[in-house]
């Protein structure tokens, strides 16, 4: 919870609102928290609302955060851009002298749902926030983007009557943020609205990309797979079997039945589970050199700063040129076996045919995805927003990128970008060095250091 002022009196200096910095992340949201707090339902302002309580799954609720949002994006864009670089915030679950918040649980994307009706489809993305009150309780924050020039006007599209008529609005209506509340618009805030229909569209995006991570080298991995398959069926067919003698091969399994463990084979069951391996082998090979490579090679991401301009919705689509983009495998799980297949695996009871390892469990609406495309590697970025100005990064563990010739020094990529909203496509490219060549032998060395 954040600081309260003394119960004594003994200090009555209010924290000062710092609405010269972008209201995004933790640090920034408690400065506002801790403003709330101070100074209670003073604080709101044309950028800033506050609701002490609201029953986060109520129709209510959802209408008068709609309106909010409906309100602030109706702003003049120079008016809006003096404080907190044109943002506007909702803060849900504070009050003066105390931040109680609201339960826990409240998921954006099942708010999103709820609000869509009232704000449209072509409505801008909004943001939210949340800090922690204790096990129980967080306090929220609804972000709405800066308007722009050329934007248009934004109606509220569906009608909700509560039992206080300020929590009305109605279909058709046009919202704005007065002084301290939101409010139909008079004659001369429409004219304003249509004013900025006017003034064009928005600037052109200036998009800056570049790679976290390296774009890797390696040689010789199939001939390493090779000799290492070859290793397997030698140790293989060096195994004892058990003679073809009835009860002496009878006497054998029911040992291993009560002992554990798995049961002797003839020489002809041997024969036969080695033919079925090795009719598996580019299977297995395939298999086995795509969880080499993801579990030995690090990780890569990428970052994106938008210059001067917020992109609601993007959707980035990165080509990596002759290269191969494979899932990132944590090397402290590292298994030999799920790299060389064995021709037989320890003895299981209870023998399941899907190996639950290899899922990878991604939140809702992750915001990266990967794939080969031809001889290509592809990875498509669809994040909230790009904001002005503030760096965008991907985690260093989804996935990592081969060059498909281990002589490159360097790789093409190209990307393009587009954006909700709007039909410009914006592209660019760029070269980026790779790593130095590793040899496969090396590689296994280091994944798996007691290999011989």
């Amino acid at each position: 919870m954040p600081n309260l002022p003394p119960s004594d009196g003994s200090d009555t200096r209010t924290p000062a609102l710092d609405t010269t910095v972008i209201p995004l992340g933790e640090r920034a949201l408690r400065g506002v928290l801790d403003h709330v707090v101070a100074v209670g339902d003073e604080a709101e302002t044309t950028y800033l609302e506050v609701k002490s309580f609201l029953d986060m799954n109520s129709k209510a609720t959802a209408a008068k955060i709609a309106k909010f949002l409906l309100g602030a994006a109706n702003r003049r864009p120079a008016e809006a851009a003096r404080y907190f670089h044109g943002y506007a915030l909702l803060v849900i679950g504070a009050q003066k002298g105390v931040a109680p918040g609201v339960p826990r649980g409240t998921e954006a994307h099942e708010l999103e749902d709820r609000l869509r009706p009232y704000l449209g489809p072509q409505f801008p993305a909004f943001e939210f926030g949340r800090i922690g009150i204790d096990s129980a309780n967080e306090v929220l924050f609804v972000i709405a983007q800066p308007p722009e020039d050329g934007q248009t006007i934004f109606p509220c599209h569906k009608s909700y009557q509560g039992d206080d008529r300020r929590d009305s609005i109605e279909d058709g209506a046009i919202y704005v943020r007065g002084t301290s509340n939101t409010r139909p618009a008079r004659s001369g805030e429409v004219l304003a609205l249509v004013e900025r229909v006017r003034r064009g569209g928005k600037p052109p995006i200036d998009l800056e990309v570049r790679l976290l991570g390296p774009i890797c080298r390696v040689d010789r991995v199939d001939e390493i797979l090779e000799s290492l398959r070859g290793y397997e069926e030698e140790q293989f067919t060096k195994q004892p079997t058990v003679d073809g003698d009835t009860f002496a091969l009878t006497s054998f399994r029911l040992a291993s039945s009560v002992l554990g463990g798995r049961e002797p084979m003839s020489a002809e069951e041997r024969e036969q589970a080695l033919s079925a391996w090795r009719s598996k082998k580019a299977k297995h090979l395939a298999q086995g050199r795509e969880y080499f490579l993801g579990v030995g090679m690090p990780g890569a991401g990428v970052q994106v700063v938008s210059r001067d301009r917020f992109v609601a919705k993007p959707h980035l689509i990165l080509t990596f040129h002759n290269c191969e983009i494979l899932d990132y495998l944590d090397p402290n799980n590292a298994d030999f076996e799920k790299m060389i297949e064995p021709v037989l695996r320890p003895h299981d009871p209870f023998p399941s045919s899907f190996d639950y390892s290899t899922i990878r469990l991604l939140p809702r609406d992750y915001p990266v995805s990967w794939n080969n495309h031809g001889e290509d590697a592809e990875v498509t970025l669809t994040p909230e927003s790009f904001r002005p100005n503030v760096s965008w990064m991907s985690n260093q563990d989804d996935y990592v990128i081969i060059a498909r010739d281990p002589q490159a020094s360097t790789v093409e990529v190209s990307w393009k970008l587009t954006e909700d909203g709007n039909d410009a496509v914006t592209s660019g490219d760029l070269r980026v060095p790779t790593e130095p060549l590793i040899d496969a032998a090396d590689l296994l060395e280091a994944v798996f250091p007691n290999t011989d």
